[in-house]
């Protein structure tokens, strides 16, 4: 079992910038792939952003690319996710999930989520 735990979320205008934390405990960090997925009101939850075990390999969702990354520290048991430039649209819950494959990146284990609002 992962546990995971998100941080960072709230509210802010369109064009600024948020940084998401997830804390992970339980079983070995380093082990995982790490990914961010989001749900907005009224739409299936879609693929953010994953990053590989070593933090070596990443990919983003086109929507995303660009404005944010994803990085992690094996030493805090920490994936972050650095929002910039965000828009209206970003606006949805963020979760934090743990895989044991990067390629395929589904999320074995997730956190509660946390909110992101982005006003116009």
């Amino acid at each position: 079992q992962v546990q995971l735990v998100e941080s960072g979320g709230g509210l802010v205008q369109a064009g600024g910038s948020l940084r998401l934390s997830c804390a992970a405990s339980g079983r070995t960090f380093s082990r995982y792939a790490m990914g961010w997925l989001r749900q907005a009101p009224g739409k299936e939850r879609e693929f953010v952003a994953a990053i590989s075990w070593s933090g070596k390999l990443t990919y983003y969702a086109d929507s995303v690319k660009g404005r944010f990354t994803i990085s992690r520290d094996n030493a805090k048991s920490t994936v972050y996710l650095q929002m910039n430039s965000l828009k209206p649209e970003d606006t949805a819950v963020y979760y934090c999930a743990a895989d044991a494959r990067y390629e395929g990146f589904k999320g074995d284990y997730w956190g509660q989520g946390t909110q992101v609002t982005v006003s116009s």
